[in-house]
């Protein structure tokens, strides 16, 4: 039985965000540069069912992470219209940092599998998938890219290799990779306000990791974190702007995503400090 519709309809959505240098004749379909796929799954003995969205990209192409940096689409999902569904939680495997032109931006190249834990109302039921996705996908020029998927995964299947794998990279939790007491506090700054975190963190790899702070409200915009390590700790600043009015910084919300050179660590909330 076929779980699942073909591959997503691509659609190139009406702007193009051209980067210096490249001209129509280097243009290419969203379909030449990205192909894309649902993987089933299996419905676990929780209820829930893992499934997963299959990124395929052309070489030199690259798609962005949840929190693309400055220079980066930040991808959206909207799943109205779907059935027997509660909640959708996406589980992001460990990214790639690009740098080009001295800007940053964080994704995958190649391909990408984004394991779904899709939490359904009836767990015995099948679940019907209708979803809208965007993407930004970008070499010499970046488009953003809609996909439509219409699918129905019946409470069954059995594990897919290349799930499970998706997961096995996703960034550690604070407690397994040992992180120690994290605090963060906010000074004025400018037009805004400075966000300085500090971390008892143990060694990620070679270097300094990048770090990445994260809050659920989008009308507060984080720039990109200045990052030092001293006397066994991370020390990351970043500027931040409330662009919906005064800044009340739930501690608790707070993410912090550390990309380091072997190894990323996700921390949910910290202390004042």
């Amino acid at each position: 039985m076929t779980f699942f519709s073909p591959p997503f309809a691509a659609v190139l959505a009406a702007a193009l965000i051209g980067l210096p240098g490249a001209g129509a004749a280097d243009i290419v379909t969203p379909r030449d540069a990205v192909e894309a796929r649902l993987l089933p799954g299996w419905r676990q003995a929780d209820g829930t069912h893992m499934a997963a969205l299959r990124l395929q990209l052309a070489p030199g192409w690259k798609t962005y992470w949840r929190a693309p940096g400055d220079a980066g689409i930040p991808p959206r999902f909207d799943w109205d219209g779907s059935e027997n569904l509660d909640r959708v939680d996406p589980h992001w495997p460990r990214p790639e940092i690009f740098v080009v032109s001295g800007m940053r931006s964080i994704g995958y190249s190649d391909e990408v599998v984004l394991p779904l834990r899709i939490t359904p109302h009836a767990g015995a039921d099948p679940i019907t998938i209708s979803a809208r996705m965007e993407i930004g996908v970008c070499e010499d020029i970046c488009m953003p890219v809609d996909f439509s998927v219409r699918a129905v995964l019946p409470a069954g299947g059995a594990p897919d290799p290349r799930i499970t794998a998706a997961l096995a990279t996703e960034p550690e939790t604070a407690a397994a990779a040992g992180v120690g007491r994290v605090t963060c506090r906010l000074a004025p700054a400018g037009d805004g306000m400075e966000l300085t975190a500090r971390m008892a963190v143990p060694s990620l790899g070679a270097g300094t990791p990048a770090v990445v702070f994260e809050l659920p409200d989008p009308d507060v915009w984080i720039g990109e974190a200045d990052v030092r390590r001293a006397d066994g700790a991370l020390t990351a600043t970043a500027e931040i702007i409330d662009y919906g009015g005064a800044l009340m910084l739930d501690r608790s919300a707070l993410r912090i995503t550390l990309l380091g050179s072997e190894r990323a660590v996700d921390i949910q909330g910290c202390d004042g400090g």
